[in-house]
């Protein structure tokens, strides 16, 4: 298994911890090219697969895992909300995440563009505050904050987006906090293409970025290789999990539903590690709990975590791709 960063820093000094990272990884703030530049790619695991978890135990499970780096989901009803997080705690997850050599690439909000003007400005307060998050659980590079814009048809919220997620960009420039979207399967927003157009139409691709997730794109006529060399350079964070197309009981295709990424054998994750390094992405492969997974009986995100690390650090090394 490839050297994790957080084996090779361990046996470094503080102050050499230090400087090592900021070389690695250089800060956001300062608006760097590549938001997640580094020397190679990272493996995640992103805490919405273990909501029943305090986030410093999820941080720690992470840790010994194997894994390269976090992302920390910040939902209001979610253990590390912003408002749930009083400056002491942030401080001592600070120290926490930077003690166990984890990178934090990514807080995971789930907050759709408003038409109405006031629910737009409660919106914003919102992010505003996950923001601020942002900066205090990593000053020096702060994580970017994804989410999802909700339902719809494209057509009709397209416009909606581009005034709304224009001024979630603006807003994250201020505070040097990179925002990123996510095609949805039937959302209003659903295609890497759609991403794409929606960061030229708002013109700030180095504050907008997509994630990427093959997941949303499978079974719809959405070419693997094709969809990543058209999203690139614009992918800020890549999203892994394996997605089935479940019978129904007629025998013919129904919805499609998630699993664990390597559980189903459905998603060819050599070919996108390979086609995402090839193309020069170097940031993090964050493996995310369906909320179709985690929401049944008996889920458990231990078990969850060893087989997510098991099936894509695999892939990393059929891939012939060292991690950061």
């Amino acid at each position: 298994m490839p050297q994790s960063r957080r084996t090779f820093l361990s046996h470094s000094a503080v102050a050499v911890l230090t400087g090592a990272a900021s070389m690695l990884f250089p800060s956001r703030g300062a608006g760097a090219d590549d938001e997640h530049n580094g020397s190679a790619m990272l493996l995640g695991f992103s805490t919405y697969g273990a909501k029943r978890l305090k986030t410093e135990a999820t941080i720690d499970l992470i840790a010994k895992t194997g894994f390269d780096s976090v992302e920390i989901t910040v939902w209001p009803d979610w253990d590390a909300a912003p408002a749930d997080m009083p400056q002491k705690r942030r401080t001592g997850l600070r120290n926490q995440i930077s003690d166990s050599g984890l990178t934090l690439t990514s807080l995971m909000e789930h907050l759709y563009p408003e038409a109405d003007d006031a629910n737009h400005k409660a919106s914003l307060d919102r992010l505003k505050s996950v923001f601020e998050l942002a900066n205090d659980l990593c000053p020096d590079r702060p994580p970017l904050v994804q989410t999802v814009l909700g339902g719809g048809d494209w057509s009709k919220k397209k416009s909606l987006f581009v005034d709304r997620v224009g001024e979630w960009t603006a807003l994250g420039k201020e505070h040097g906090v990179v925002t990123c979207v996510k095609p949805h399967r039937g959302g209003g927003m659903s295609k890497p293409s759609e991403a794409v157009w929606l960061i030229k139409q708002i013109g700030d691709a180095r504050w907008l970025k997509m994630v990427y997730d093959f997941s949303h794109y499978a079974f719809r006529d959405i070419p693997l290789e094709e969809s990543i060399q058209h999203s690139l350079p614009h992918i800020g964070h890549v999203a892994v999990k394996d997605a089935v197309q479940a019978t129904s009981r007629n025998g013919g295709k129904s919805r499609v539903e998630f699993r664990l990424p390597g559980e189903a054998g459905t998603i060819d994750f050599v070919t996108i590690l390979k086609t995402l390094n090839g193309g020069g992405y170097r940031g993090d492969i964050s493996c995310e709990v369906s909320g179709m997974v985690s929401g049944k009986s008996g889920y458990d995100p231990v078990s969850a975590m060893n087989t997510c690390y098991a099936n894509v650090s695999k892939a990393f090394d059929n891939a012939g791709i060292k991690r950061s």
